[in-house]
């Protein structure tokens, strides 16, 4: 019987994701065993992404052993995946969604869950925000215009440590990541869509292959969830239409409504200055085009501008 090698990184959140993988396939007779792979990102804990190389860090070397044969497939987060797939990849599978927002954790104790207007008020004057991603930075400063948003990297729970030990007021984090790893109870609350637009793929787990790897394909297609694939496409489309690159302050959220595809987006200058922000509507079956659609009016806003000024600075 075929076993599957599975490529993943050595994260608590991971693991999570590539034995969930691992149950399904097993619950569809297929064997497999994880291959843990430390990429450039797990090792670089200091620097913030924007400057150590953005999402690539967290795939290449995956990436790289999946194209010599040394794996069969590879899960990753969608969200940390590049807009552009390396040459002979292809994404092949997508698990569930789970909730694709942000989540604000204030330290153990501090509060009971609570709307976004009450943990505002009782935040305090500091407001120490911890969260390494550009794109809530750029999008929270509005919510939050006291705060000093500070970088925050490590496992989950070394995330939460940090927050309890007085290191920050407060933490933002991808509310799936949370959940997957029992911490759901530590969300104070999430944040709305209208105020935080998620990282495109966010919530979704993503299976790569081989291009042209029909055997391991088919092995894979029980575990494809039609829905989380299709706001996929969408998502990814309007990033690669939008040039793609590093971490940028750039959100989409593709969400299903019956027959239709209704999608969040926004592009924001790193200060949260000058916030661009677009909601489209289109027929689930082409989610490319309504990924292209929301990029253009994007860049017609002049989405262009502020990301090619990020990129520079990068």
């Amino acid at each position: 019987m075929t076993t599957l090698r599975i490529g993943t990184r050595g994260s608590q959140l991971a693991l999570w994701q590539a034995q969930a993988v691992a149950g399904l396939l097993k619950a569809a007779g297929v064997q497999s065993e994880l291959v843990i792979i430390k990429t450039t990102g797990d090792r670089i804990q200091n620097a913030p992404l924007t400057e150590a190389g953005g999402k690539r860090l967290f795939v290449k070397e995956i990436e790289d052993a999946l194209i010599a044969g040394e794996v069969d497939l590879a899960v990753h987060s969608a969200k940390d995946m590049p807009a552009a797939l390396a040459e002979g990849l292809a994404l092949t599978a997508a698990l569930p969604r789970e909730d694709p927002r942000d989540a604000l954790i204030a330290p153990q104790g501090a509060h009971s869950t609570a709307d976004l207007a009450a943990v505002r008020e009782t935040l305090g004057a500091r407001q120490r925000i911890g969260t390494s991603s550009v794109r809530r930075t750029a999008q929270l400063r509005a919510l939050f215009p006291r705060a000093s948003f500070e970088p925050v990297r490590g496992n989950v729970d070394t995330r939460l440590r940090k927050l309890d030990e007085g290191g920050y007021d407060a933490l933002v984090l991808a509310a799936a990541g949370l959940r997957r790893l029992g911490f759901g109870a530590r969300i104070t609350t999430v944040l709305p869509v209208e105020h935080c637009v998620p990282a495109p793929g966010q919530g979704i787990i993503a299976i790569e292959t081989r291009a042209g790897d029909r055997t391991t394909e088919r092995l894979l297609e029980p575990l494809n969830d039609a829905r989380a694939a299709t706001s996929l496409r969408a998502e990814r489309a309007l990033v690669a239409a939008l040039g793609g690159g590093c971490q940028l302050p750039l959100g989409g959220l593709a969400l299903h409504d019956g027959s239709a595809l209704e999608m969040h987006a926004v592009v924001a200058t790193p200060d949260g200055r000058r916030m661009l922000k677009r909601r489209g509507r289109a027929p689930a079956a082409d989610p490319e085009s309504l990924g292209r659609q929301i990029a253009e009016a994007l860049a017609r806003d002049g989405a262009g501008e502020i990301l090619d000024a990020v990129r520079k600075e990068s």
